[in-house]
């Protein structure tokens, strides 16, 4: 299961930073962390998207398009170096983006945040350079590399982890349960899209005690964008359409996020059944999520606890029945669409949850922790209707 490769290789020589963040932010008036900003809009904050010519990084760029505070200062892709990210991706002609560059050529200066959209494993370097060239600067990363605490739990599932020693510096970046964690951390880890998914709603029911935690089993099904851009032929039209499969069967990496937060909250090893599947549509998930409630709790207990999370969390909304849980309602948005009903087993019950694997499940929620941390309104820059039909 662990990757193949090392630590060892070619790191990218950043270039040196300017002024840092806790200077730039004296002079705005507010303090290192955690103040509101919202009468410093005016004042754009700098961010850097590593690894543009993905997936994720092109959602990253679609949104930032839309809000007011941010100013894209450079966009990389290694492959594509030299290239304007139009010719990449042609419907992001016409906003004067910057053209890609190498990450080597990357000028730190007055930068405020980078958002790190690439490959596990290659972020570990990268995050390890940003941090010793620019020690203020908030990185938010939407790779594996920095979701799992424990560095053994890491390495038993990816391979040998390049910065343990950032670990520490690290918070889970699931917005809905982290919040106050979020404003202050350092490097954001966001979770993989599977496991947001799941524990949006799920740990909502397990912080109130409503379930029992020793047996989950989560069904999830993925659009192909889920696998990134890279081509495959299991991958291919005539691999992927007309028909579905499970993958990653008893071994998907995400295993282990969903692990870990259920223990955590738990207080003793849980250990989650997770198996998802490609369906051949682009971008979305759907996850049925099983188990049982907690002793002497009804279903109309459990119903009555999500209702009052969506009604706290502006991402998080209570679908009208089951049928309505779909991916199409959530397609381009950073919604979580759930639903919750008795199982016919006594005891039982089935948690229903759509998201956009691209948008909340990892550029979205992304640019809301981008949000938290930088003292501004969550849902700036996140308010998305999806196109229907």
């Amino acid at each position: 299961m662990p990757a193949a490769g090392g630590c060892r290789g070619s790191e990218p020589d950043l270039r040196a930073p300017g002024w840092p963040l806790r200077s730039r932010l004296a002079s705005l008036g507010g303090s290192r962390w955690g103040q509101p900003w919202r009468r410093f809009v005016s004042q754009k904050l700098k961010v850097a998207i590593f690894g543009a010519s993905g997936y994720t990084g092109a959602e990253a760029i679609r949104l930032m398009l839309g809000h007011p505070a941010i100013e894209i200062a450079a966009l990389t892709g290694e492959s594509k170096a030299g290239q304007p990210i139009d010719a990449v991706y042609p419907h992001l002609a016409g906003f004067g983006l910057p053209d890609l560059v190498r990450i080597d050529d990357v000028s730190l200066r007055g930068l405020d945040a980078a958002f790190l959209c690439l490959p596990h494993a290659t972020t570990q370097k990268v995050a390890a350079r940003l941090r010793a060239a620019a020690s203020d600067l908030r990185l938010i990363d939407l790779s594996a590399d920095f979701r799992l605490r424990d560095v053994g739990a890491y390495e038993s599932w990816y391979g040998e982890h390049c910065a343990p020693a950032l670990q520490p510096n690290a918070v889970y970046g699931l917005t809905e349960h982290y919040r106050e964690d979020i404003r202050n951390a350092l490097i954001i880890a966001c979770p993989g899209c599977y496991p947001t998914s799941i524990l949006v709603p799920l740990l909502a029911l397990q912080e109130a005690g409503m379930i029992d935690p020793s047996r989950i089993i989560a069904d999830s099904k993925s659009g192909t964008s889920g696998a990134g851009r890279k081509g495959s032929e299991a991958l291919s039209h005539s691999e992927v359409s007309e028909g579905f499969h499970a993958y990653g069967v008893a071994a998907h990496r995400h295993t282990a996020e969903l692990d870990q937060e259920l223990s955590a909250r738990a207080g003793r090893a849980v250990r989650a059944t997770f198996t998802p599947h490609l369906v051949p549509m682009n971008r979305g998930i759907l996850s049925t999520i099983y188990g049982d409630l907690a002793d002497g709790v009804g279903i109309a207990q459990a119903q009555a606890v999500l209702d009052d999370f969506a009604a706290r969390e502006a991402f998080v909304h209570r679908a009208a029945a089951p049928a309505a849980v779909t991916t199409r309602a959530v397609r381009g948005t950073n919604r979580v669409l759930t639903d919750l009903v008795a199982d016919r087993r006594e005891g039982g019950f089935i948690l229903l949850s759509a998201i956009d694997n691209l948008t909340k499940g990892s550029s979205g929620q992304a640019l809301q922790n981008f949000n938290l941390a930088f003292g501004l309104e969550e849902q700036t820059g996140l308010h998305l209707v999806t196109a229907f039909p």
